[in-house]
């Protein structure tokens, strides 16, 4: 599947972690968003549920264990290229997800990964669309 200018959406997930009062970040390692913070996940493989996906995805990328709850978001996510193409195509479905095990590492298309409370998400640089996401997962966190 090419990622890069494809001919239809992709389809992704995410996960908001929240764990003692701390959401997980992750800096990602490729494009799109390369350098950049943001909610750990990845593409959804063939055959593949979207909880199962999320899970997968968390597992590899940051170490952790983690149970998929509810749906917290689903969102576009289009950014254009050159000549009017569309350079990157997404439909995200982020999940709220209880940390289950593992120990915290980063791994496969992260180069960090760490806890951050909500009064320091600004230094991270976020995305407008991921401190929402990471707003509406605090209000449905049990925790």
């Amino acid at each position: 599947m090419q990622r890069e200018y494809p001919d239809r959406p992709i389809v992704g997930v995410g996960a908001v972690i929240i764990h003692n009062g701390q959401v997980l970040l992750v800096r990602r390692a490729k494009p799109p968003l390369q350098g950049r913070w943001s909610l750990p996940g990845g593409v959804v493989e063939l055959g593949e549920t979207l909880r199962a996906a999320v899970e997968r995805e968390i597992c590899e990328e940051t170490g952790l264990v983690v149970q998929a709850t509810e749906v917290v978001a689903v969102l576009d996510r289009i950014l254009p290229g050159d000549n009017a193409g569309i350079q990157y195509h997404y439909v995200l479905i982020d999940f709220l997800c209880r940390c289950q095990g593992g120990e915290l590492r980063a791994d496969s298309d992260v180069s960090e990964a760490q806890w951050a409370y909500p009064a320091e998400l600004a230094r991270y640089e976020l995305e407008q669309i991921a401190l929402d996401v990471i707003a509406k997962g605090f209000q449905l966190s049990p925790s």
